[in-house]
């Protein structure tokens, strides 16, 4: 009986120990995200979704410890999104931020995150310097960056003998990133750069500018744009017959749910790279028709990345026995990602490194069922798509957790 109740008693205190690693008594995880402006469509409420179904497919605790979401809409401000992590991780015990759309806003978390010694866990915002200059130990990116999206779709595009390029580029860093990017490739492959127009951010009439790109008879018209913008080239050059004269129209960022609100009728053989599509093997369909029954649209890359991310910062936290974000993020680095199915692997640096698919948007006689919007041309492998962490400006100090 003695031996029997300091068992008992043994087993008590490891147990409690095991659990006093987890600070408050539980992880808590927090989405922020666009949750009603100009973004919402691509994370948005399906952020929230995506990180719940994770939270649940995880089982709801790390080895007994709960788990707790708390969500809130950062209105694309990154004053607000400071505020609200600052009351977050102060007063809330919030041990990780996911989602992240907009860079500027992540670019004002990541300090504050580097100080508080908390996660972030990026989805939305796509600049190469959230793990190249402005790196921290406590970050990891998990969706396409402006490097892997222009970088994938000008290698396929060259690849099949589309040389002469015209670019059609929102003038602000993002739009600029992603044509500069693929001007190196342009350049590296032997293409050639025939012309290029800028617009402002929110341009609602493309027309001058297409019919200049139109003229200069170029094998592939980039846009390196997005959002509104995207859709609304896309929409237009379809009125202009472009496709329709033998050029290619290639969008350098673009979502499902772009294409969906477009129609295949007008976006038909446009391409486009991404590092998501619901509908590219079992493991994406599972997901997304779970997505589907709850949310009532296919999930986008960001959604996606939101639910990997999740799933993987939980199994970091079960393999530390902690939410100490140096410990956690220690581990995320050192465990293989699964991206519904496909292995992928953290760089030192934060970034998460998979394929790239390049893609051709179906006609709408290809299209078998609701969603079934690409047709696969191009795998990208990770180690093409991505930069090395030691080409991403990132220094090594900063890559490390103190």
């Amino acid at each position: 009986m003695r031996s029997l109740l300091l068992s008992v008693a043994l087993l008590s205190v490891s147990t409690s120990a095991a659990l006093a690693e987890f600070s408050d008594g539980k992880v808590v995880l927090g989405v922020m995200g666009d949750q009603s402006g100009v973004v919402a469509d691509v994370g948005g409420p399906g952020s929230i979704v995506a990180a719940r179904m994770a939270v649940a497919g995880f089982g709801g605790t790390v080895d007994g410890t709960p788990i707790e979401i708390v969500t809130a809409d950062h209105q694309n401000k990154p004053d607000i999104a400071s505020s609200i992590a600052r009351e977050w991780f102060d007063r809330r015990g919030v041990d990780a931020i996911v989602d992240l759309p907009h860079s500027g806003v992540v670019f004002g978390l990541i300090p504050l995150a580097t100080d508080k010694k908390r996660s972030l866990l990026i989805s939305g915002a796509a600049s190469t310097d959230i793990t190249g200059r402005y790196c921290s130990p406590y970050v990891t990116h998990w969706t396409d960056d402006t490097y892997a999206l222009a970088r994938g779709t000008a290698a396929s595009l060259l690849d099949q003998g589309q040389k002469s390029w015209f670019f059609l580029t929102a003038d602000y860093s993002f739009g600029h990133d992603l044509e500069g990017v693929a001007q190196q490739v342009v350049d590296e492959r032997g293409g050639k750069v025939v012309g290029s127009a800028r617009h402002p951010l929110g341009t609602a009439d493309f027309s001058t500018l297409l019919v200049r790109a139109r003229s200069s008879s170029a094998e592939v018209i980039a846009l390196a744009s997005a959002g509104a913008d995207t859709v609304n080239a896309i929409k237009q050059a379809g009125q202009f017959g472009i496709a329709r004269s033998g050029q290619k129209l290639a969008a350098l960022h673009a979502f499902v749910t772009d294409i969906n609100s477009i129609g295949l009728e007008t976006a038909q053989n446009l391409i486009i790279s991404t590092g998501f599509y619901w509908n590219d093997n079992d493991a994406t369909r599972a997901f997304a028709r779970r997505f589907f029954a709850t949310h009532g649209r296919m999930p986008t890359r960001e959604q996606a990345g939101v639910y990997v991310s999740v799933l993987h910062y939980l199994k970091a936290a079960r393999a530390a026995h902690s939410d100490d974000a140096a410990s956690v993020n220690d581990q995320m680095r050192q465990l293989p990602v699964d991206r519904f199915g496909r292995e992928a692997h953290i760089q030192a640096n934060g970034r998460v490194t998979y394929e790239i698919g390049v893609y051709r948007v179906k006609t709408p006689a290809e299209s078998k069922e609701p969603w079934d919007f690409y047709a696969r041309t191009a795998t990208v492998p990770a180690s093409a798509a991505f930069r090395p962490a030691s080409a991403s400006g990132c220094s090594s100090q900063a890559a490390r957790a103190q």
